[in-house]
């Protein structure tokens, strides 16, 4: 493999294990002028995802997508950012493989369900920690949540909620208290008993209090009880199942210089000129996910106001107007890389397919001052979470990872 500073996008089609298998393909097509290679990059079982990832969240990558960028163009030490963190992907993927991170999110919850990763506490002290915690006095809670937890479920849960904002009003919040955290939020409402509550909705989303009594009357079921510390307990050994002491060190090396920013991805001062060299992400794709509305039940346990943050979060109605946020994330993006630095921007199709934003991303790329070097496509067999995204891939079999490559110039 070619140095990290003259890697071509060439060579990061080549390397993918499908090219090996096709090297007589014919040269690839072109939109405006920029290369496009379509063929499967990564697939789920082309390196096995470690269970850290393991936390839900809605419209998230899957880690072997940053892994095959961060692998080819960059080094141990080097800083890895996403200015769309999500759940954080691309920022602990980093840190396992190595590099430092930095991650930006409007939404708080991001820094919530990835730092506690990074730092990655040992099992035992999460269990003397979770045992110390108690959790069997009345509380009163603020809404109605009979629909999704049994009584004894609901009043752990308000317990837990209670010792936790306490702590971190108190300065005295540590990194097992943001595991638990973490891991709570992450173990709110969900479709297995692993979940704390009635059977709802894929993980990474919450229904409304209305809908959730109906699906309850459709299951003919209550809320049964889930032991909170338990669940917690054994949601962290599986998490933490793939992790020596090696990884350990790594997690906890890149955590202590992360930075973990909450803002606009297009305003990020904070963050140095020329001071990273890859940058992974997916920025939210026009009107497809409501994000705040989806995450209504984990604002409330974390004490944020789920209104607030779904107002500052790009929902654009049209390509224009998504292009124009775009510009100004890019514009940024171009600053803080280093020269000969990449963005691997990805996008997607969005409205059944009729839209495919990386097309809108070239002219941009090159308006921000950076090099479009190519579009890689990667192409899998189809998921049932395309559905959510207005993918037409129930008749195309296929789903697809769109990905715009770009290169700061020395």
């Amino acid at each position: 493999m070619a140095a990290v500073a003259t890697v071509t996008a060439y060579d990061l089609a080549v390397t993918a294990p499908a090219a090996r298998r096709t090297r007589s393909a014919p040269p690839p097509r072109r939109i405006n002028g920029v290369p496009v290679y379509e063929q499967e990059f990564w697939t789920s079982k082309q390196r096995q995802a470690n269970p850290l990832h393991e936390v839900s969240y809605r419209g998230c990558f899957k880690p072997q997508l940053p892994a095959y960028f961060i692998d080819r163009l960059s080094k141990p030490g080097d800083f890895i950012y996403d200015p769309f963190s999500g759940r954080g992907t691309t920022a602990v993927e980093a840190a396992l493989m190595g590099r430092n991170v930095i991650a930006n999110d409007i939404n708080p919850l991001s820094a919530i369900l990835t730092l506690p990763r990074l730092e990655a506490p040992l099992i035992a002290n999460i269990d003397v920690r979770l045992r110390a915690i108690k959790v069997s006095a009345k509380q009163k809670n603020d809404i109605d949540l009979s629909m999704f937890y049994h009584p004894d479920t609901e009043r752990e849960l308000l317990n837990l909620r209670a010792y936790l904002a306490e702590r971190r009003n108190s300065g005295k919040e540590d990194d097992a208290d943001r595991w638990i955290r973490m891991v709570a939020t992450n173990r709110l409402t969900g479709h297995s008993p692993g979940f704390f509550s009635a059977y709802t909705l894929p993980p990474n989303q919450a229904v409304s209090p209305e809908s959730q009594i109906r699906i309850n009357e459709k299951t003919g079921k209550d809320p049964e009880y889930r032991d909170i510390r338990a669940l917690i307990l054994r949601k962290s050994m599986q998490l933490q199942s793939d992790i020596n002491a090696a990884a350990r060190w790594r997690l906890q090396q890149a955590a202590a210089k992360a930075m973990f920013l909450e803002g606009p991805a297009g305003e990020t001062a904070d963050i140095p000129d020329s001071s990273v060299q890859l940058t992974v992400t997916s920025p939210p794709f026009l009107n497809v996910v409501q994000y705040a509305k989806d995450n209504w039940l984990r604002c409330w346990f974390n004490s944020l106001d789920a209104e607030e943050i779904g107002a500052g979060i790009t929902m654009a109605t049209s390509v224009n107007e998504w292009s124009a946020v775009m510009l100004q994330v890019l514009s940024e993006l171009h600053r803080i890389t280093r020269p000969k630095g990449w963005v691997a921007f990805e996008v997607g199709e969005v409205q059944r397919g009729s839209v495919n934003l990386d097309e809108a991303v070239v002219p941009l790329g090159l308006e921000a001052g950076f090099r479009c070097e190519a579009i890689l496509i990667n192409t899998q067999k189809f998921t049932k979470t395309s559905n959510i995204w207005g993918i037409g891939n129930n008749e195309r079999g296929t789903n697809s990872n769109r990905i715009v490559m770009l290169q700061k110039p020395a």
